[in-house]
């Protein structure tokens, strides 16, 4: 082929690689845009008298108006962008559209701490193009932290992420939701165990009542690992891939195993720690507590 025909498809292709670009760096600006607008949303009724608390699958499990409300702004900007787009989220389900994108939807990840006026919830908005996340969005309106992850690295406002922090138990913090309830409903002794085991291993053990906090968390630093169980899609895609872009290691669990990295958020159980954690004891409780039946 003559060299010319050779330099016209080497600009074709960075035209084509340029756009890609510009297009991902769009949808991490849309998922910012409806975050910070559901977040004002969910302002308003945080700490509110006339807060309105229902239950939907038991006791542990609260919604809101301000849930719904949240994402149907979401959902209103996300399609005014992207009209073909798959929505998939917490309060609303999946409307599933013809293009390429997924957006996995969390209006308000941490309800039960929202609804009794604990400050530790946020708006979580991840973005898949034909299967791989290339956006995320987690915005925590009270203390106004966006953290946010696309083809550029990982952030905090406008600062990188390095993801750095202890590696060794009996130095690093460890946010945990296990055991709850229902992680007592199998292998209860076991959970048990496990748990007084990490307590005496790590320096500080924690519960944030938040998934996308605590990952994003672990992103900063700011905790060294976490893990938790019976996660759907929408609590981990936008802070896994924080995690991932800040140079910790996310890893989905199923079955006793670890998942491909491709499809970990939509793995049920999840473990995250900072670059170069090694946390075996996590790990171990990870291939014996995600051999659970789904409920």
């Amino acid at each position: 082929m003559p060299i010319p025909e050779r330099g016209a498809a080497a600009a074709s292709t960075a035209e084509r690689t340029a756009e890609s670009t510009a297009e991902s760096r769009r949808v991490t600006e849309v998922a910012i845009a409806a975050a910070r607008a559901a977040g004002a949303i969910a302002l308003r009724g945080f700490r509110s008298a006339d807060l309105r608390v229902e239950v939907k699958t038991d006791l542990h499990d609260p919604v809101t108006d301000f849930d719904r409300a949240c994402e149907q702004r979401i959902r209103e900007m996300i399609l005014a962008a992207y009209p073909e787009s798959t929505i998939v989220g917490e309060e609303g389900g999946t409307s599933t559209g013809a293009g390429s994108l997924t957006w996995y939807v969390d209006p308000i990840d941490g309800t039960a701490n929202f609804a009794r006026g604990i400050a530790m919830w946020a708006v979580s908005i991840g973005v898949a193009r034909d299967g791989e996340l290339v956006a995320g969005v987690v915005y925590d309106p009270v203390s106004d932290q966006l953290f946010w992850a696309d083809d550029r690295g990982a952030f905090l406002g406008d600062e990188p992420l390095q993801g750095r922090g202890a590696t060794a138990p009996e130095r690093a913090t460890v946010a945990l939701n296990f055991p709850l309830a229902r992680d007592l409903v199998h292998f209860p002794e076991l959970a048990l165990e496990q748990y007084a085991r990490v307590t005496r291993r790590f320096a500080q053990v924690r519960g944030l009542g938040s998934t996308c906090i605590a990952l994003c968390w672990v992103a900063a630093g700011w905790i060294d690992a976490t893990v938790s169980f019976e996660t759907h899609p929408w609590d981990v895609a936008a802070a896994s891939l924080i995690v991932r872009r800040a140079g910790g290691a996310y890893l989905g669990y199923r079955d006793g195993a670890a998942v491909p990295e491709a499809g970990a958020h939509l793995a049920p159980h999840y473990y995250a720690a900072v670059a170069d954690g090694e946390f075996e004891i996590l790990h171990e409780i990870m291939r014996t507590q995600s051999r659970r039946p789904q409920e």
